[in-house]
């Protein structure tokens, strides 16, 4: 497992439909955005490698890619548990959200 000191990266990938983070050069999780039928982005999984677990990067990923959405001006649809809770403890300016009725995560 890479030392804790490796460096911490979140990029988009938009071939994979998600925001993924590395650290150094490992791929240590992920969280997914499947676009809907009206442009908007729901996110229905976030994972992150067990060997990578305890650090936070779950809500790194997530905070990078509710900031990134933000700017880009587009709509999260938080169907994921990950991404859900996230949203409800942080601001995210300029972000807008539309809560699922019923939430359908992966």
């Amino acid at each position: 497992m890479p030392a804790s000191t490796d460096e911490t990266t979140v990029a988009r990938n938009d071939e994979e439909r998600r925001y993924e983070i590395h650290v150094g050069d490992v791929l240590a999780g992920f969280t997914t955005f499947r676009p809907d039928a009206q442009g908007r982005l729901r996110f229905p999984h976030t994972e992150v490698d067990p060997a990578f677990r305890g650090r936070g990067l779950a809500q790194t990923v997530v905070a990078e890619a509710m900031a990134d959405a933000a700017r880009r001006g587009e709509t999260v649809i938080p169907h994921c548990p990950v991404v859900a809770k996230y949203l409800r403890e942080h601001e995210v300016p300029g972000l807008t959200v539309e809560w699922p009725a019923h939430a359908h995560p992966e």
